[in-house]
């Protein structure tokens, strides 16, 4: 069994606040909110970052940012930000892809 924290969330061994799945994605609130709506969306395919994904992968990704517009709409957010770190030097901590919908209150803008 994997290591990874949300592949045990997808196998349903840790439990979580899931706001929206399908077979191909979940989403569900981070436990360590940056906002008042704070939302992480993994794909159940375990795939490590951005730059593992295949040619493959890229329909999951494009499925992804339709949940994500689903999940924003379901949270009542007409805007939102979406956020993808790829590696540890850029802030990825759980090495499972996985796109922060971040909403509810006016979000700066990074440089």
């Amino acid at each position: 069994m994997s290591d990874c924290i949300f592949d045990k969330i997808v196998a349903g061994q840790i439990p979580s606040d899931i706001v929206y799945q399908d077979d191909a994605v979940m989403a569900f609130k981070d436990i360590n909110p940056k906002a008042p709506t704070h939302i992480l969306i993994i794909p159940k395919k375990h795939i490590v970052s951005i730059s593992h994904l295949t040619r493959e992968d890229l329909p999951l990704m494009g499925h992804m940012m339709e949940a994500a517009k689903k999940v924003a709409a379901h949270q009542g957010l007409q805007a939102y930000k979406l956020v993808i770190n790829t590696g540890a030097d850029a802030g990825q901590v759980v090495m499972h892809l996985h796109m922060h919908l971040l909403g509810g209150k006016k979000l700066e803008t990074p440089v």
